[in-house]
């Protein structure tokens, strides 16, 4: 019988840890879209990110000001903001079996818990926190709670630069675009993870080959036919429908771009450098290996230039290796706990107690539309993926699945 009292969890109740080092491996592309601004729900896939295309002198912007995302997937699909997640993956792999996954989570949630066991870990004090919590079978999801989800910058409000450098020093690849997510996949503390984060934008020439590479396994055949509809090409037709039990409208456009490839960018005043271990925990937890680190002197900024940081990622992982299986333990008590609360929780941090609570849920809400759950019990027809694509095999569904084996100046909107 699930349990409705809440579960406390403790930094000392994470001390009995894994000999397994913790680490990230065998990260693979999984799917991506962007938003597109509409009066309904709408994503493209795969979706584009915007380039880096930087001016070749310096250039004063203006403060940053108007409507700003905290959480896009959350403000422009509040009834379900994980869905674009799933859509698009079962799009670009009908086949995929997320049975093979032990836990789903936007970015963000992982950075979360991670300031929660080491509060250093943040740029920020660490803050109350609230995370959504769905298990099923054997997959545990975790949903991004924000106390709100977008925010409007006042004229006389300063709150940096970081939105307008984004515009001025990147292109935009794909009309009324508003956000670009990838979904990736990769092996961390024995568990199969499949994460979601926003991408600032990326560079059109990888200067290196990371581990963090597109395993092609068809996916290259199967979007060469997609080509990518700019601001200034508008003559190609774009396959447009809204599956069925959905609210949201999805557009076949776009192209998908390298990981090594996908930037990261921060801004911040020229007296203030920021240090790359600032910020390694959110670079660390998307591998992502590009970095811009953008300076100014009241909005006037300087050359700024995309920098490979995959190696101090990876000096970060094994410098915090107890803080990481310490994270590890957190997430392996979290799944547990939902379990014993019968499914569905919310886990809480507060400030007041310096604990994690997990509280059960109740009532019938959840995460996904009724459809999605069917992916859990189905073994055959996933439906069709883009252009009509239909899956030949479950070979495919093998191939696609994730593998078991080990293999300041800106508001922080980031997943």
């Amino acid at each position: 019988m699930a349990t409705k009292i809440p579960v406390q969890i403790s930094r000392n109740d994470l001390n009995e840890l894994d000999n397994e080092a913790a680490i990230i491996e065998n990260v693979k592309y999984l799917a991506s879209y962007s938003w597109i601004e509409a009066s309904a729900p709408t994503i493209a896939v795969p979706g584009i990110p915007p380039r880096w295309s930087p001016p070749v002198i310096p250039t004063r912007l203006q403060q940053d000001s108007g409507l700003i995302y905290i959480a896009q997937n959350a403000a422009r699909h509040p009834s379900s903001p994980l869905e674009p997640l799933f859509r698009s993956l079962y799009i670009i792999s009908p086949e995929f079996d997320v049975r093979a996954v032990d836990i789903i989570t936007d970015r963000n949630n992982i950075r979360k818990l991670l300031s929660f066991i080491n509060p250093h870990s943040s740029r920020n004090r660490l803050k109350p926190f609230a995370i959504g919590v769905e298990v099923i079978d054997n997959t545990t999801i975790l949903s991004r709670i924000e106390t709100k989800t977008t925010e409007t910058i006042a004229p006389h409000e300063f709150k940096g630069f970081g939105h307008e450098f984004e515009k001025a020093y990147t292109h935009c690849q794909l009309r009324d675009s508003t956000g670009y997510h990838q979904i990736i996949s990769y092996r961390f503390g024995g568990l199969s993870f499949i994460v979601r984060y926003e991408v600032d934008g990326y560079v059109s020439e990888p200067t290196a080959t990371t581990s963090n590479t597109v395993e092609a396994d068809g996916l290259a055949g199967l979007l060469e036919s997609l080509s990518v509809t700019t601001t200034h090409n508008t003559s190609q037709k774009i396959h447009t429908f809204t599956p069925p039990g959905s609210k949201m409208v999805i557009r076949e456009e776009g192209k998908v771009v390298p990981l090594d490839s996908t930037l990261e960018i921060k801004t911040r005043v020229s007296h203030k450098r920021l240090n790359i271990y600032e910020i390694a925990p959110q670079l660390w937890a998307s591998q992502t290996s590009k970095l811009v680190r953008a300076y100014h002197n009241r909005g006037l900024f300087q050359e700024a230039k995309a920098e490979d940081v995959a190696k101090e990622i990876k000096g970060w992982e094994l410098a915090n290796q107890e803080y990481l299986k310490r994270l590890v333990a957190l997430i392996k008590g979290i799944c547990n706990a939902v379990r014993e609360c019968g499914g569905k929780a919310v886990v809480k941090y507060d400030d007041s107690s310096d604990e994690i609570t997990v509280v059960p849920r109740v009532g019938t809400e959840r995460m996904l539309p009724k459809d999605l759950y069917s992916k859990w019990r189905d073994t055959g027809d996933f439906g069709q993926g883009i252009a009509g694509h239909t899956p030949a095999s479950r070979d495919a569904d093998r191939r696609a699945a994730l593998p078991k084996s080990p293999g300041n100046d800106t508001c922080d909107s980031s997943n």
